[in-house]
């Protein structure tokens, strides 16, 4: 008896022990990283305000309303890892996401602008900002069409943790769903 419950003990402690290092892969180091977008925790809902707090072109409505724009793309952001490839302290991990395509809304939004002037002017026919965010406001809100990306995350190992390397401009657009496609 002593035995089976020694062979026991000694397996949940490599299992714990395991299970440490478990969270430490580059795969899993990513899954958080888009998890922390998918369950919009704390460092990404101040990143939204702080970014958006900033811009001097939307009002204060328009402000609370592109917050939530962003807050549907990070909470129904999809992905899956492709690959994970380790080399020595470095790593590439390669995820499919899926995103609201916004890079196609706004494309939509500029060409009925082109088309439509009329319709974001003022009194004195001179273009109202306020009426064209509001316009590119709705029609982020209400695109539904997705669009797929392929992302290499490139992580480095120091003092044996994996951290995210930062992220060059087109994984972000592609993260918000406004890379060119």
């Amino acid at each position: 008896m002593k035995k089976v419950l020694t062979i026991v003990l000694c397996m949940t402690i490599v299992a714990l022990l395991s299970g440490c290092n478990m969270n430490n892969t580059p795969t899993k180091k990513v899954e958080e990283y888009l998890n922390s977008y998918k369950t919009l925790d704390d460092n990404v809902t101040k990143q939204i305000s702080s970014v958006i707090d900033e811009d001097q072109t939307m009002s204060t409505d328009q402000k609370d309303k592109y917050k939530e724009v962003l807050k549907r793309q990070y909470k129904d952001l999809t992905y899956t890892i492709k690959d994970e490839m380790i080399d020595g302290d470095n790593a590439t991990v390669t995820v499919e996401i899926e995103v609201y395509d916004f890079y196609k809304s706004n494309m939509e939004s500029d060409k009925y602008y082109q088309e439509n002037p009329d319709k974001f002017t003022n009194n004195e026919s001179v273009l109202d900002e306020l009426l064209l965010v509001d316009y590119r406001i709705k029609s982020l809100t209400d695109t539904s069409e997705r669009v797929k990306y392929t992302i290499d995350f490139y992580l480095t190992k120091t003092d044996n943790n994996w951290t995210i390397d930062d992220l060059d401009s087109t994984t972000i657009q592609k993260i918000h769903g406004l890379y060119a496609h």
